[in-house]
Order: structure tokens, then sequence, then C-alpha cells
């Protein structure tokens, strides 16, 4: 291990020599001593950054910091990659930033300026993209869309605009399929996260448009068995 030494020198009254005491430090305690100043810094600029959008009021960054953010990295607030930053800041409440979810969030995706969160915006898209990612990834996505408190369902206009947005890209007919569905139906008002999660099985299981390997026996929400026979009479 290499050692650096300092030498501390004492100075007595009584005219007696300096004495020196050698104090050793590791080359491992100096670079976490340089890695955690450089964290605190860092730190510091993602704070510094939270309170530029935040509200002064709440001391969290709402829907009208949230645009702003979005105007100054040049993305639209609707985006697909702002949902998932906030599923990587692990954000509770639809629309609003706490400082610890924006310190858990930028420090993840290592970027503490406006510059290099529009930068790691792609390399977030892959990373929800991946399986054992996306699954936690929709069900957060439906989980945020709960605004009330006990809310355990979600309209079928807002359930329509978020399997669109979080599922399109992957599984485009079938959920063109299903939204048509959904809006001409009139045994469901709302969706509830069992049958949220069952589509995305569905999606991932079932052959489509041919629903060959759809059996109502097995365990499926009523909402998907009615929706395979729907699909079935209108494609016969």
């Amino acid at each position: 291990m290499v050692l650096l030494k300092m030498r501390q020198s004492a100075s007595r009254k009584t005219g007696q020599a300096n004495s020196t005491t050698p104090i050793t430090y590791s080359a491992s305690d100096l670079f976490r001593s340089a890695s955690g100043k450089a964290s605190s810094k860092e730190m510091e600029r993602i704070d510094n950054l939270f309170y530029s959008y935040a509200n002064r009021s709440s001391s969290m960054i709402d829907p009208e910091g949230i645009e702003a953010l979005c105007s100054d990295m040049e993305v639209d607030h609707t985006d697909v990659r702002i949902l998932m930053l906030a599923w990587k800041m692990r954000a509770e409440k639809q629309g609003y930033f706490t400082l610890e979810e924006w310190r858990r969030g930028l420090k993840a995706v290592r970027a503490d300026t406006v510059n290099k969160l529009k930068k790691a915006l792609p390399e977030l898209e892959k990373e929800v993209k991946r399986p054992s990612n996306f699954v936690d990834f929709y069900s957060y996505a439906f989980r945020y869309c709960l605004t009330e408190e006990k809310q355990k369902s979600i309209d079928i206009e807002s359930i329509c605009q978020l399997l669109d947005l979080v599922l399109g890209s992957h599984f485009r007919a079938q959920v063109d399929y299903f939204v048509e569905y959904l809006k001409i139906q009139n045994d469901y008002k709302v969706i509830n996260l069992d049958q949220w999660m069952g589509f995305y099985r569905f999606c991932n299981e079932i052959s489509f448009p041919e629903l060959s390997n759809y059996d109502p026996e097995l365990a499926w929400p009523l909402i998907l068995d009615n929706f395979v026979e729907w699909m079935r009479a209108t494609r016969s």
C-alpha cells in the first residue's frame, strides 16, 4: 500500500528541539476523502437544480415545474420518458417530485445538470425496456395514475391514453384493438390493477390476432374473455 507521510511539528516553550510525529494516510483514505467531496459537490448541484424548478411554497416540483424542466430539455411533457424518469425516482404523486425523489432519480442516472439529464434519457429508456424492468415500470405506470386516496381503479378514457403511451410501441396491434373495444363496450367504466396486469400478460402469451392459444378456463380477468369474444366476432 502506498503511504504518504506528513510531518507534524510541535514546539515547546522550554526551547527544546521540535518533536516530529509521522501521520500516515493510505491512498484509499485519500481517495475516499476526494470521492466524498466530489459526491458532496454533485449532490449540491442536484439540489440546486431541484430548487430552480421547485415551487417555493410547497418545496416540491409541481406540474408547472415539470413542464419547465421538459421545455429546457426540449422534451414534450407527455413523452413516456418523463414517466420513466418518475419511475426511476420512485415518485409517489403524479405530477410532483419531492427533493428526496429527485435526488434518488438524478443520482441513479448520474445527472446534475439539465443537459446531462437530457442525455441520460435514451439510456434510461433502454433500461426500462429490459423485460426484467418493464413489468415493474408497467405496474408503476398504473399506480402513478391513482391520484386520489384509496383509489384502486382508473377510468376507461385515461386507461386508453396510458395503454397507448406505455405499451403502444411494444404491442401496437393488441393495444389498438383493445382500446377500440374499451371505447365501444358498456360493461366497464374503470379498470383495476389486476385487469391492467392481465392485459400485459395477454400481450406476452397469446398469439395475436389468431388468439388460438387463448383458454378462457385459465385465470384471465373476465374483461379479457369478453375482449376475445368480441375479437373473434369481429374477425369472423
